[in-house]
């Protein structure tokens, strides 16, 4: 209790210094400890499991974007000319993984309805792997509760991150991929010019209102940076923890201390839903393996059902494509976002004209 009321006792800015001091902490102890990408994993569950008991932590001001803007530009130092050549010679692949993210959306979201017992429309929005915050906007357009869309990607995001990197590391999978980023060489004034473009880029990203605008705003810069053979400096070791410190801070941070006893069968659903997704995206990962000849352990992380930067960073620190996992992430989120409102809109009106009933 005097945790919570010391917390809660030095004005607003004292819960996120506190928090960050945590993810930090939490941290450490991972990389120590040997577990899979320590640095978010850490403060991710070491500030959720705090919220949910109840103490008053919260993360940093701006963690969720400067962890974004940092891991973006450093994920961006990996499309060398060679990768893009190589990249865009596998558009289909990233074509099929983006349909079936959406197909899957809305499969997840109708178990999720019949499992949980809400309406569809919800289900669908809380099931469609994209932004928490997108999801939540466009879902509380057609009249989904808005509150339980962003629990569920909340929590999605959660169960894959702790799941996915922890298989991987069970079976011993890393390094299967040759790539490297552009340069090795740390240029601290270099480093500084780069951060400073991909944060302008951010912005400008910001201001257009783009989803994820952090990550693609950061990418937009660092890509054609790099292919160009731009190699202004390699973002060290620290600097890049210090992104997956941030971001699993401010992902941590999204829950409540209610989130478990409001709804628990909710939440099961959303887990079993979240759980049965991975199995199915493991399963095309490893179909596709089969057929294009690249490794599965790549296919499999770049069709999770997780978030661009959880995934693109756990890539990064596993050593498995980076490129590659990046570029399925990037087009997944792109195709839900532009296609999610309006196939969305077509299915309800087709419901209706053929079932008399709407997703509702």
């Amino acid at each position: 209790m005097r945790l919570r009321d010391d917390l809660t006792s030095g004005g607003a800015w004292r819960p996120g210094l506190i928090g960050l001091a945590i993810g930090i902490a939490a941290g450490w102890a991972c990389a120590w400890l040997g577990t899979p990408i320590p640095w978010m994993l850490g403060p991710l569950f070491a500030i959720a499991v705090l919220r949910v008991a109840g103490v008053a932590v919260a993360a940093p001001a701006g963690a969720r974007h400067g962890g974004q803007w940092i891991i973006g530009t450093a994920l961006g130092l990996y499309f060398t000319p060679q990768v893009m050549r190589e990249v865009a010679g596998w558009w289909p692949l990233f074509a099929a993984g983006a349909a079936f993210a959406i197909a899957l959306g809305y499969g997840a979201g109708l178990a999720l309805a019949r499992l949980a017992g809400i309406d569809r429309t919800t289900a669908v929005f809380a099931s469609v792997p994209g932004g928490a915050a997108e999801m939540a906007v466009l879902g509380e357009r057609f009249g989904a509760r808005a509150d339980r869309v962003a629990a569920a990607q909340s929590l999605r995001i959660l169960i894959v991150v702790g799941i996915v990197p922890a298989a991987y590391a069970v079976l011993g999978i890393h390094g299967a991929d040759p790539y490297v980023p552009g340069t090795a060489v740390f240029v601290p004034a270099g480093l500084a010019l780069l951060l400073a473009a991909t944060l302008a880029g951010s912005a400008v990203a910001q201001w257009l209102n783009v989803p994820n605008a952090f990550v693609l705003g950061s990418l937009a810069v660092a890509i054609p940076l790099t292919a160009a053979e731009i190699n202004l400096s390699a973002v060290p070791r620290v600097v890049s923890n210090a992104g997956q410190c941030l971001l699993g801070c401010a992902l941590g941070a999204r829950f409540q201390p209610d989130f478990l006893r409001g709804a628990p069968r909710f939440v099961l659903s959303v887990a079993a839903t979240v759980v049965g997704a991975i199995v199915a995206t493991a399963a095309l990962g490893l179909g596709l393996a089969q057929l294009s000849g690249l490794p599965a352990s790549t296919l499999v992380l770049g069709l999770a059902p997780g978030g661009i930067a959880e995934m693109a960073i756990t890539a990064k620190v596993l050593q498995l494509g980076v490129p590659m996992v990046t570029t399925f992430h990037v087009t997944r989120v792109v195709a839900l976002l532009l296609l999610t409102a309006p196939l969305f809109t077509r299915v309800r009106a087709w419901r209706h004209r053929h079932k008399g009933a709407d997703l509702e």
